[in-house]
């Protein structure tokens, strides 16, 4: 215990937990801790645009880094900004924690309309947080933004916040700094794994479904050793995505809701679901069926039995119980022909995703996959290219490689890619439609500053896609609400300092991405869809004004 200034203490905490970049704007109620941060150094302040990037591109950083991710606003409008992204990382189980300056602890609670007054702020975010701490004393900087760094990194992720007032960052005082060697890991329940281990044995059909939670466990050596051992075939979902390779045979990527491959997860004898809630995308709402026994391993037992019935329920840490299940199940194989039936309905299912997509968007896929290094970053959007393809073809062959809005909220890519680059010093792609581009289009100028190797694929039909292909099939055909005046993106792209160019042809994106990909910082290509040959079902979009 020693004194110092609350700033000091926040950056001292930060420190100690290993936190070596922020994100998010200066602000009169947070600027003693940028000062503490400028002044102590080790940790680099992101400057973003908005709050709501500052917190996607704090959990970008957090997924592809395995480590807490930290964004610092102000009180009030700044915090609000963020909340967008504090949804999003609840929904993803991500690592991120919000550090938020509050008003003079005189005047808190007195509704006296002070600037950035916000009475309700501590509730407001504790809708979308798993721990929210209000600093009380100067004293409890440091213990409070450790309890909040604590409840993060135990058990299932969920973000977190702390509201901290602005006089107590100024003022002095005696402060303990917590230090943590490593946050402990849950082992799963002995007899658990004893009657999951004894329900694999007595198997010929083994399914396995991983999700996040594999990934934020590390346990991607596990998942790979155990699926081999038992020669099953492994779904993902969304979050799950590169925890096993998607060119390894026995991997079926995020298909589950995919109607040629049901047949699978129907008929197995047993499904070993690992790290996952059973979100709605995947599983036709919860109308997926699946077969015979049902072994689910979560660190958080409130999500066990709340979508599927569990018939064997393990909670603890994946990589501790998939190391469980793998000691114990060393003599047990799957049926050949089963992983065989399995393999050809994956396989039918990619051929016909791709008779869908078309020629175009095909050759466009194929070259982002082929020019993009293995261990490439692939950001999608809310977007129909991310939804017909980019979600469920393009093959991940990384962990960790993978990110998409979890809420399905439009917007989030580009911030959630900068926070992605920075953390792993890789080259990131983006797949963006013009709609949700522009909810933070002024990210382009944070990703300069930084020179993130981001490269943004903007898919450019003038409007919501998605929205005018609902609309197109009902309301008799009405259409309101979908068409956008659009910007000449490549010229914002160069307007903001970067490279930028346009593309019409699938041809042209080939050489294009590959001279984003070879380029020293950011790099946008502006994608006329209206020139491509269209994806099926959604028609050709109107021509460009």
């Amino acid at each position: 215990m020693r004194e110092m200034t609350g700033g000091e203490a926040v950056y001292e905490t930060l420190r100690a937990l290993g936190v070596d970049t922020v994100f998010g704007i200066v602000s009169v109620h947070n600027i003693p801790i940028y000062d503490a941060i400028h002044r102590g150094g080790g940790i680099t302040a992101v400057a973003v645009r908005h709050e709501q990037g500052a917190v996607h591109a704090a959990d970008g950083y957090a997924r592809v880094t395995g480590k807490l991710g930290v964004a610092i606003t102000s009180t009030g409008p700044g915090v609000t900004n963020g909340v967008t992204g504090l949804f999003e990382a609840g929904f993803a189980s991500s690592r991120v924690m919000m550090i938020a300056g509050q008003i003079d602890s005189a005047y808190y609670g007195k509704g006296k309309g002070f600037l950035h007054e916000a009475e309700n702020q501590l509730p407001l975010l504790r809708t979308v947080t798993g721990r929210t701490e209000s600093v009380r004393r100067p004293e409890e900087i440091g213990e409070a933004v450790f309890r909040v760094a604590q409840d993060i990194n135990t058990g299932r992720p969920r973000p977190g916040a702390v509201e901290i007032p602005i006089d107590f960052q100024y003022a002095k005082a005696e402060i303990d700094i917590p230090h943590v060697e490593a946050w402990p890991r849950k082992a799963p329940d002995r007899d658990a794994v004893s009657r999951a281990v004894e329900a694999i044995r007595n198997a010929k059909k083994v399914v396995i479904w991983a999700g996040g939670g594999v990934l934020t466990a590390g346990a991607e050596g596990e998942l790979s050793q155990l699926a081999e051992a038992l020669q099953a075939p492994v779904f993902t979902t969304g979050n799950g995505r590169g925890s096993l390779p998607e060119d390894h045979p026995l991997c079926m990527g995020p298909l589950t809701a995919q109607p040629g491959v049901g047949e699978t997860l129907a008929d197995a004898d047993v499904v070993v679901a690992v790290g996952t809630r059973f979100q709605a995308g995947q599983t036709r709402n919860w109308t997926l069926p699946l077969g015979g026994k049902l072994i689910h391993l979560d660190a958080d037992p409130g999500v066990i039995g709340r979508n599927y019935r569990a018939d064997v329920a393990v909670v603890g840490d994946a990589r501790l119980g998939l190391a469980g299940l793998l000691k114990g199940v060393e003599s047990a194989r799957s049926d050949s022909a089963f992983l065989a039936r399995a393999q050809e309905l994956r396989d039918a299912t990619r051929k016909q995703i791709r008779s869908e997509i078309g020629p175009d968007y095909e050759s466009i896929m194929d070259s982002m996959r082929e020019l993009l290094p293995r261990d490439g970053i692939v950001v999608r959007d809310a977007t129909v290219p991310a939804y017909l393809w980019g979600n469920r073809l393009m093959p991940i062959l990384s962990p960790r490689t993978s990110l998409n809005p979890t809420s399905a909220a439009i917007g989030p890519a580009l911030p959630l890619a900068i926070g992605a680059a920075i953390g792993s010093g890789k080259k990131t792609a983006v797949i963006q439609g013009d709609g949700g581009f522009m909810l933070n289009i002024g990210e382009l100028a944070t990703a300069v500053q930084y020179n993130a190797p981001v490269v943004t694929c903007v898919f450019n039909d003038g409007g919501y896609g998605v929205l005018r292909s609902i609309e197109g099939r009902t309301f008799e055909g009405r259409q309101f609400g979908v068409e956008l005046a659009t910007p000449d993106f490549a010229m914002v792209a160069q307007g903001m300092g970067m490279r930028g160019e346009h593309v019409d042809s699938a041809a042209s994106f080939r050489e294009a991405f590959g001279r984003g990909l070879a380029h020293d910082g950011p790099y946008l290509l502006d994608i006329d869809m209206t020139k491509l040959t269209p994806m099926s079902g959604l028609g050709t979009p109107p021509p460009k004004r």
